[in-house]
C-alpha cells in the first residue's frame, strides 16, 4: 500500500465485539434443526391420516395390524427426514460466499482470519482476487475495482476510490485497498437480504392442494358410507359388534392412506433421480410443480452467460476483426492493450485481453515479458481511463499505454471531431452488440525526463476498439429452444444495460424485440404490469407484443415481476445466483439456484440447486418433473381402480344377505400389494419416447385435475369389472356348496391376481398390446414376483390361512381362480385404448 497502514482493533478489543456482536455469518440462523424439520414433516395432514388409520386398528383390537402401520409410518417419516437433512448437509459445502478468509490489520500485525470472525471496525486488506468478507468503507485505494454481480447483476467492475463503500460477498478485481468494516453478519446488506426473504410465503404445490381436497373428499365418503353400513347391517341382521365390523373394514377400503405413501415416494425418488443429475432439491413440492411451468425467467450474468469476458471484437484503421486468424493491423492494439493492464490480472476484461494475446500474439515481437513496469495512473471517476508506463533496456523511451471507456480515451488523444465522431459511431455500433467496449491509446515518453503527475499530460495517439463479450454458455440456445418447445416461455430479467441485454437474448433465442426497463416496470402499477406480462392468446386476444426481455432491473422490481406473473395465472421458475435474485427466488412457485457460484442466500431461498451450474440440467429437470407428474397420474388411478372392488366386496354381500368376503386383514394384505405397485413400480417407469412426447406438449394448467374425467370412468368400470368377476366366483362356489374359507380364499386369489395384472396396463395411459410389455424393467417383475409369492403363503400353508379364515384350497381351484384374474388383463387392455381423452374435470 502506498500509504501507512493504520494498527487496527487489538486482539482483545476484537473478541470482545465479537463476543458481544456475534460471528460474521448468516447461514446458522436460517438453518433448520433436526426437530424443526421432524415436526414439520409430522404436521403434514397426510401424516395425520395415516396416523388416524392405525388407530381404527388399535379400536379394533388388532395392535399387531396397527403397530405394523404405524411403524410404516415411522419409516416414510424417516425417509422424509433423512431427505431434508441430506439437502442441509450438501448446501453446507457451499457456503463459501458469506464466510469466505479474510486479511486483518490486528495491533498492527497483517493477520489471515476465517471470515466469521471479522469484527465491525476491522480494517480489511483488500487485493485483486479476495472476497470482501463485511460490508465497509474504503480508506485507501489504489485502483481498486469490485465486480458486484451477485450484488447488482451488473457484470462490469465498479472502481471503488476512498470513500466509496463495499459490500459482503462482492469479489476486488482489480488494485488494492484497506477497508474499515461497519456492518458483520445479519447486518450486512446481504444479512438483510437474508432476513427479508423470509417474510415471502412459499405456496403449497398445485398437486399438494388438491391431493388434500381428495382426502378430504374420500374421507368423508368413507365416514358417512362406513355409518350407513353399520346401520344397515345392524338392521337386517341385529349384530351390532358384526356391523362395527363391516363399517370398519369399509372405512379401511375407503381411506386413502395410499396418496400419501405414493406422493411422498414418488417425490422423495424424484429428489434422488435428479440429484444423480447435480440438481439439489431444497424442497419436493417443487418437483411436480416443473411439471407445470409456463414461465421460467432467468438472470443473465453467470446464468445464460459464463460471467467472465472474452475478446470478440477488434476495430483499427477502420477495420474491424470479429473472427478468425487475426491480421497484422490489429497486432499493435492487442499489443498496446496488454500494456495497459496489469501483469497478472483479475479483473475478467484484463484477463481476456492477456489470454487472447497468448492465443494470438505468443512467439511475436508485441508481447514483451522483460520489460518492467515503472509507473501507474489511476481510473478515477473524473476520467474512466488508466495507464501504464513501460520501460525497456534498448530503448530511451518509456513507451506509455493506455485503456479506458472510448470517450475518456478518446478525450486524453484530442481527436480532431472528424475522427472522434468515427470512433464513437464505432464504439456505439459494437456497444449495440452487446459488447463492453475500450478503447486503447499509446505515447512515448523520454527516460531523461521527469514523469508527470497527471495522464492527460501526456501526448497520446488514438489506437483502436476492444469490444469483450460476457461469453453465452453454450448450451444454453439449445436448453431455451428446448423450453420453447415444450411450451415454456423463456424470460430474462438483468440488472446490466438494455443494449447487453437484447444482444445476449439473441444469442440466446430469446424474442427480444422489445425489451423493458426496471424503472418502467417501477412505473406500472400492478395491474398494468400483469396485464403486459400476458402472452398473445391464440385468438390474438392480447393486441400487445409479449415482452421477454427486462434490463437494469432492482431486486425489488425482479419481485414485482414474479409476482405479475404469478397474478396472471401463469407458474412461474426462476434462475438466479446473486442476493439480488433471492426474493423473487423465494416467490417464484420454483427457485433454481447456481451452486458454484451462487450466493448462500440465493441458494436458502432456493427450491432448486443446480450443483454444476449446467442450464441444460434444467430441461432436464422439467421433464423428469413431466415424467413423474404422469408416473403419478397413473398410479393414483390404478389406486383407485383397486379401491373400487375393496368397497364393492365389503357391500355386496351383505345387501345380499351373504357372509362377508373382506375382513381388515384381507384390506391390509391388498395394500401391502398396491403400496410397492404404486411407489415403485409407478416412479421407476421411464420411457424416453414417452419424455420426448411429454416436452413436445404444453405444460398442464395449474388446474388440471389429477385425474380427468376419462380416467375416473375408466378406473370406475374397470373396478366394477374385477367386483363383478370375483363375486361371480364367490356366490358361485357358495352356491355349489363350498364352505365359507375356500370360497374367501378363491375370490382373494382372483382379486389379488386381477390387481397385479392391472399393473401392466397402467404404466401408461396409452400404447397398444406391443407396448404393454416394451420397457418392462425388472422392478414390475420383483412387485409381481413377490405378489404371487405371498398369496401363495397365504393361502396355501396353513397357519397364515388360518389367520386370513381360508381353508387350504386344491391346487387346481387356486389355479382356476389365478387364471381368471389373468384373464381380465386383456379387458383391462382393451379398455385403456378405448377411454376417451377429454379432460374437462375430475374427480
Amino acid at each position: 500500500m502506498p500509504e501507512p497502514v493504520p494498527p487496527g482493533l487489538d486482539a482483545a478489543a476484537a473478541a470482545a465485539r465479537l463476543s458481544a456482536e456475534g460471528p460474521n455469518q448468516i447461514g446458522p440462523q436460517q438453518r433448520r434443526k433436526l426437530g424443526a424439520i421432524a415436526l414439520e414433516v409430522a404436521r403434514e395432514p397426510m401424516f395425520v391420516l395415516l396416523l388416524a388409520s392405525g388407530s381404527i386398528y388399535l379400536a379394533m383390537g388388532d395392535p399387531q395390524e396397527a403397530a405394523a402401520l404405524l411403524g410404516f409410518v415411522l419409516i416414510i417419516m424417516g425417509i422424509t427426514v433423512a431427505q431434508e437433512r441430506r439437502t442441509d448437509h450438501t448446501l453446507d459445502t457451499l457456503r463459501d460466499l458469506s464466510s469466505p478468509r479474510a486479511r486483518v490489520m490486528r495491533g498492527g500485525e497483517l493477520l489471515r482470519i476465517a471470515g466469521p470472525e471479522v469484527v465491525r471496525g476491522d480494517l480489511l486488506v483488500l487485493a485483486e482476487g479476495d472476497r470482501v468478507a463485511a460490508d465497509g468503507d474504503v480508506v485507501q485505494s489504489h485502483e481498486l475495482a469490485v465486480d458486484e454481480s451477485l450484488q447488482t447483476g451488473e457484470s462490469e467492475p465498479v472502481a471503488k476510490p476512498v470513500g466509496t463503500t463495499v459490500l459482503a460477498g462482492t469479489l476486488a478485481v482489480r488494485g488494492q485497498g484497506l477497508v474499515r468494516v461497519t456492518a458483520t453478519g445479519a447486518h450486512t446488506a446481504l444479512g438483510r437480504m437474508g432476513r427479508a426473504i423470509q417474510g415471502i410465503e412459499v405456496e403449497p404445490s398445485p398437486l399438494r392442494s388438491e391431493v388434500s381436497r381428495l382426502t378430504r373428499r374420500l374421507t368423508v365418503m368413507g365416514v358417512v358410507l362406513s355409518l350407513l353400513l353399520a346401520g344397515l347391517f345392524w338392521a337386517l341382521r341385529g349384530d351390532g359388534l358384526a356391523a362395527v365390523l363391516a363399517g370398519l373394514t369399509l372405512a379401511m377400503g375407503l381411506l386413502p392412506q395410499e396418496l400419501a405413501v405414493i406422493m411422498i415416494v414418488f417425490f422423495a425418488l424424484g429428489a434422488r433421480r435428479l440429484a444423480a443429475r447435480q440438481v439439489l432439491t431444497r424442497r419436493l413440492n417443487a418437483i411436480e410443480t416443473l411439471g407445470a411451468t409456463t414461465v421460467l425467467c432467468v438472470d443473465k450474468t453467470g446464468t445464460l452467460t459464463q460471467n467472465r469476458m472474452a475478446l470478440a471484437a477488434l476495430w483499427a484503421d477502420d477495420q474491424t476483426w470479429q473472427a478468425g486468424p487475426l491480421p497484422e493491423a490489429f497486432h499493435e492494439l492487442v499489443e498496446y492493450a496488454v500494456l495497459a493492464s496489469e501483469i497478472e490480472p483479475h479483473d475478467p476484461m484484463e484477463r481476456a485481453v492477456h489470454d487472447f494475446a497468448a492465443q494470438h500474439l505468443a512467439g511475436s515481437e508485441h508481447l514483451h515479458p522483460s520489460w518492467s513496469l515503472v509507473r501507474e495512473y489511476e481510473l478515477s471517476s473524473s476520467l474512466l481511463a488508466m495507464s501504464h508506463g513501460w520501460q525497456h533496456a534498448q530503448s530511451q523511451h518509456s513507451l506509455v499505454a493506455a485503456k479506458g471507456a472510448p470517450e475518456a480515451v478518446a478525450a486524453l488523444c484530442h481527436l480532431p471531431a472528424q475522427h472522434l465522431s468515427s470512433v464513437m459511431a464505432q464504439a456505439a455500433h459494437l456497444a449495440g452488440q452487446g459488447l463492453r467496449v475500450l478503447g486503447v491509446a499509446k505515447s512515448i515518453h523520454r527516460q531523461s525526463e521527469a514523469w508527470p503527475e497527471h495522464q492527460t499530460d501526456f501526448d497520446f495517439e488514438f489506437v483502436g476498439l476492444l469490444g469483450l463479450a460476457d461469453p453465452l454458455r453454450p448450451e444454453v440456445p439449445t436448453a431455451v429452444a428446448q423450453c420453447q418447445r415444450a411450451g415454456i416461455r423463456v424470460v430474462m430479467v438483468t440488472g446490466d444495460h438494455v443494449r447487453t441485454a437484447a444482444a445476449v437474448a439473441r444469442q440466446a433465442g430469446i424474442d427480444s424485440q422489445q425489451v423493458l426497463s426496471g424503472a418502467e416496470v417501477q412505473a406500472m402499477t400492478a395491474a398494468d404490469l400483469a396485464q403486459l406480462l400476458q402472452p398473445p392468446g391464440p385468438d390474438h386476444s392480447q393486441p400487445h407484443q409479449a415482452v421477454n426481455v427486462f434490463a437494469r432491473v432492482m431486486p425489488s422490481q425482479k419481485l414485482k415481476l414474479i409476482q405479475a406473473f404469478k397474478s396472471g395465472g401463469q407458474v412461474v421458475a426462476m434462475t438466479g445466483d446473486g442476493v439480488n435474485d433471492a426474493p423473487a427466488l423465494r416467490a417464484a412457485h420454483i427457485g433454481i439456484a447456481m451452486g458454484q457460484r451462487g450466493t448462500d442466500v440465493a441458494r436458502e431461498a432456493a427450491s432448486l440447486v443446480l450443483l454444476q451450474d449446467d442450464f441444460t440440467a434444467i430441461v432436464a429437470a422439467i421433464r423428469m418433473g413431466r415424467r413423474i407428474y404422469a408416473n403419478l397420474r397413473q398410479a393414483t388411478v390404478y389406486t383407485l381402480t383397486v379401491h373400487v372392488p375393496i368397497v364393492g366386496l365389503t357391500l355386496l354381500p351383505m345387501l345380499f344377505g351373504l357372509p362377508l368376503v373382506l375382513a381388515p386383514l384381507h384390506i391390509a394384505f391388498i395394500e401391502l400389494v398396491i403400496d410397492p405397485a404404486c411407489s415403485i413400480v409407478f416412479e421407476a417407469e421411464q420411457n424416453e419416447a414417452g419424455d420426448c412426447a411429454l416436452m413436445a406438449q404444453p405444460p398442464r394448467s395449474s388446474t388440471e385435475p389429477l385425474m380427468a374425467r376419462s380416467q375416473v370412468l375408466q378406473a370406475l368400470w374397470q373396478g366394477a369389472l374385477v367386483t363383478l368377476v370375483v363375486m361371480a366366483i364367490y356366490a358361485g362356489m357358495l352356491a355349489s356348496g363350498s364352505d365359507v374359507g375356500s370360497a374367501r380364499a378363491a375370490c382373494f386369489v382372483a382379486l389379488v391376481t386381477a390387481n397385479a395384472a392391472l399393473i401392466l396396463p397402467y404404466r401408461s395411459q396409452h400404447g397398444g398390446w406391443r407396448q404393454l410389455f416394451a420397457g418392462l424393467s425388472a422392478t414390475p417383475l420383483w412387485v409381481l414376483a413377490a405378489t404371487a409369492a405371498g398369496l401363495l403363503a397365504v393361502t396355501w400353508l396353513p397357519v397364515f390361512a388360518q389367520a386370513f379364515g381360508f381353508t387350504v384350497l386344491p391346487p387346481a381351484t387356486w389355479l382356476g381362480a389365478f387364471a381368471v384374474g389373468l384373464a381380465l388383463l386383456p379387458l383391462f387392455q382393451w379398455g385403456k385404448k378405448k377411454a376417451p381423452t377429454q379432460k374437462t374435470s375430475g374427480l
